[in-house]
């Protein structure tokens, strides 16, 4: 994969947490759950301050099944990043088609987010 090579390539580069995201959010959207979760703890435990990563965290979680992992990740999601976990959630990005904009809803909701 040619995210993985440039990661390889530049390990401490200032777009390394951007790519392992990339990644990420490839495998959720490939529904491959369990490896986009395995990299965004990757993400997490060296960018603990990016907030996207968490956002993901929490609907990969949900997908995936973990549910009390996943609430306690949305708590921190929201805790960390409120302004940006709103502007994010709430909004579709323009760059995210609308069924894909759904499918990350939908694990949010099942990681207990409530739309209020």
């Amino acid at each position: 994969m040619s995210l993985e090579t440039c990661i390889r390539l530049d390990p401490c580069g200032p777009w390394v947490a951007v790519r392992l995201l990339h990644v990420a959010v490839g495998f959720y959207f490939l529904r491959e759950y369990e490896s986009s979760l395995e990299t965004l703890k990757r993400v997490i435990r060296s960018y603990p301050d990016y907030p996207s990563s968490h956002r993901w965290l929490v609907a990969g979680l949900g997908q995936a099944g973990h549910v009390e992992e996943a609430k306690e990740a949305l708590g921190k999601a929201i805790a960390t990043t409120p302004g940006s976990f709103e502007m994010y959630v709430r909004k579709r990005v323009p760059w995210h088609r609308p069924e894909d904009h759904a499918h990350f809803l939908e694990g949010l909701r099942k990681a207990g987010w409530r739309e209020t």
